[in-house]
């Protein structure tokens, strides 16, 4: 039987050790930057190295992300299109996804930039994606004409937890079924 040894590998932190581990999470996950760098950072202060101070860590992690935005392996604009164009394909709603990437530490600008693209492209984008959401939970205009009436009030208050404005909701709640059907038939 091999022996378990129990000794923790003491880290030396140098800018090559943590720019590696930093492109191997990159690689895997496409992370935004603000996510890579909560990343380092928990996994260099998990590891207790002796005689390196927190603030030599920071200092060095914000080296290693500058390098790699440089190089465009980090890329907070190219992160918050795409994830918006798949949150929008999911059926989400501009405010959620606003949400999601002011909460995954994208800057505002890149935000603003996303969200008016996803406007210009289409301007009734919410009323699509509550449609949408509308077909994946089976809720409003994809329920049966008789319960429509007894679920109203839950299915337009699971809209508005979904990000979508009162308007928008009503809007696709009063919808009729054959004309959600057309719909359907054109996502």
């Amino acid at each position: 039987m091999i022996p378990i040894r129990n000794k923790k590998k003491s880290l030396k932190v140098t800018v090559e050790e943590m720019r590696n581990f930093a492109l191997a999470y990159v690689e895997k996950y496409a992370p935004s930057k603000q996510q890579l760098k909560t990343y380092l950072l928990k996994k260099y202060l998990k590891i207790s190295v002796s005689n390196v101070k927190k603030q030599d860590i920071n200092n060095l992690i914000d080296i290693v992300l500058s390098d790699l935005e440089k190089s465009k392996f980090v890329n907070d604009k190219f992160y918050s299109e795409s994830k918006a164009k798949s949150m929008i394909q999911r059926g989400n709603s501009i405010n959620k996804i606003r949400n999601y990437l002011i909460g995954k530490g994208i800057n505002d600008e890149f935000i603003k930039e996303t969200v008016d693209k996803i406007k210009y492209e289409n301007s009734d984008q919410d009323f699509f994606s509550a449609i949408k959401l509308c077909k994946k939970k089976r809720v409003g205009p994809a329920r049966t004409e008789e319960n429509r009436s007894l679920f109203y009030k839950k299915d337009i208050s699971l809209l508005a937890r979904n990000g979508f404005d009162f308007e928008t909701s009503k809007r696709v709640m009063d919808i009729k079924k054959e004309d959600y059907l057309k719909i359907i038939n054109l996502l």
